[in-house]
């Protein structure tokens, strides 16, 4: 390994066998064996398919990760996204070492700590004291080095009052703070961190993306951050990763990774299946949007609009009980490309609330002057019956939003870090 690469991944894979207890039979491991004495490759990894939790498949084998090939050099924070069942959690844990892989190799220098799941590596009978002292053993460092580092370990966590308390008394955050606290202030050469920060409140949450920080860029140590929270991942990370039914889909800088990520579970179309995957969506459907067009200030179906411009936001929407009495909000929210939220509305801000719906028909959202800077934008939509939830949808649309002569000047506002323009006028007194 070269000399500032700290972690190599090459051709990792893992391999599960699906509806068992254990991952191999007796008749397998057998059958493996003679296949190896005779120089024959592995007979069960000639088949299996790919992690497509979505189709039923015909194999009892499933690839979990497949010819997973990157490095992270020392002092970088690598970001891994990706869908639910994409391969995040298993390629932390091989990692970690908790479970190891069914081909490839892993090579890293120095100390690996982590936090995957509340409660990680915690006995539940021994205080929080204990439980340090036992993480640090666990980690390889003497009790002279762990007692060094206690109280700050301790202060960090807010957990002072409840230290010499049974870990199995702690509320999952308190345990999250803890857990956290621990990994990052025994000095590990590598820190994997899993989605277990989203216990933690708002206030530990920017606590330890800080933390992570000062890790990275002041002890130049090496991160790796799993997170669906795409403002924290853009934010903590340098570079990302993007897993895609347990192979790496994207690699690259994060914002790319995360423009990628986002587009790819956006639609952009009504035909889209998104639309008919009713497992994306949530409430009872007994009024569902089966559609979504974006209109220009004609009521022409556009594409693409431009800054500064009229648009209209159209659900198209079914009822399948057109007698039935509601109080129906409709809403919708824009997105950034890091899940941040920009836009949000729904009717009753206007004081419109539906009691009758025909069979199918269209909620139109009507935005007078748009205020985004050029950039892809993500809609998501919402239809409330008295605080039910009728239909919903995360990530349903893409808007794209082009440059356009905004202020009238002829200066043509390009896309740039900010969000959103100003319709603002200047004086001088």
């Amino acid at each position: 390994m070269k000399e500032d690469i700290i972690l190599k991944i090459e051709n990792l894979s893992k391999q599960y066998r699906l509806g068992t207890v254990g991952a191999k039979t007796i008749g397998h491991d057998l059958n493996r064996f003679f296949a190896k004495i005779r120089g024959k490759e592995d007979p069960y990894l000639k088949i299996g398919e790919s992690n497509d939790r979505t189709n039923k498949g015909t194999s009892e084998y499933v690839w979990a990760l497949k010819d997973i090939n990157f490095e992270v050099r020392r002092g970088e924070v690598l970001g891994v996204i990706g869908k639910n069942g994409a391969g995040k959690s298993t390629l932390l844990k091989i990692l970690s070492k908790v479970t190891g892989p069914t081909t490839g190799s892993i090579k890293s220098k120095g100390r690996i700590a982590s936090l995957l799941e509340v409660g990680t590596g915690f006995h539940p009978e021994m205080t929080g004291r204990e439980n340090v002292f036992l993480n640090g053993a666990i980690l390889g460092m003497t009790k002279k080095e762990i007692e060094s580092k206690l109280s700050e370990i301790i202060s960090f966590s807010g957990c002072e009052r409840y230290i010499d308390t049974p870990v199995k008394r702690y509320s999952s955050g308190m345990t999250v703070r803890l857990a956290f606290a621990v990994a990052a202030h025994l000095e590990p050469d590598i820190l994997i961190v899993d989605e277990v920060l989203a216990v933690g409140d708002a206030e530990f949450q920017k606590k330890a993306i800080g933390k992570m920080q000062d890790i990275s860029n002041s002890q130049g140590r090496t991160v790796l951050f799993v997170s669906h929270n795409m403002a924290a991942i853009e934010s903590l990370c340098t570079k990302s990763i993007l897993l895609k039914k347990g192979q790496i889909s994207f690699y690259g800088n994060t914002k790319s990774v995360i423009s990628k990520y986002i587009l790819e579970n956006t639609s952009k179309n009504i035909d889209n299946k998104l639309f008919q995957d009713e497992s994306l969506r949530m409430g009872s459907g007994e009024v569902k949007v089966v559609g979504i067009e974006i209109r220009d200030k004609n009521g022409s179906m556009v594409d693409t609009v431009s800054s500064g411009e009229t648009l209209q936001i159209v659900l198209k929407f079914t009822n399948q009980y057109p007698n039935r009495k509601y109080t129906i909000i409709p809403g919708i929210s824009i997105k950034s490309s890091n899940d941040q939220a920009i836009i949000l509305h729904h009717s009753r801000l206007n004081g419109k609330i539906y009691k009758k719906l025909p069979a199918k028909g269209n909620f139109v959202f009507t935005i007078d002057k748009l205020l985004l800077v050029p950039n892809s934008y993500v809609l998501s939509y919402s239809l409330v019956n008295e605080d039910k939830i009728l239909d919903s949808l995360d990530i349903s649309f893409q808007l794209n939003v082009i440059e356009s002569n905004f202020y009238g000047n002829g200066e043509i506002v390009p896309a740039s870090h900010a969000i959103l323009l100003a319709n603002g006028s200047w004086e001088l007194n």
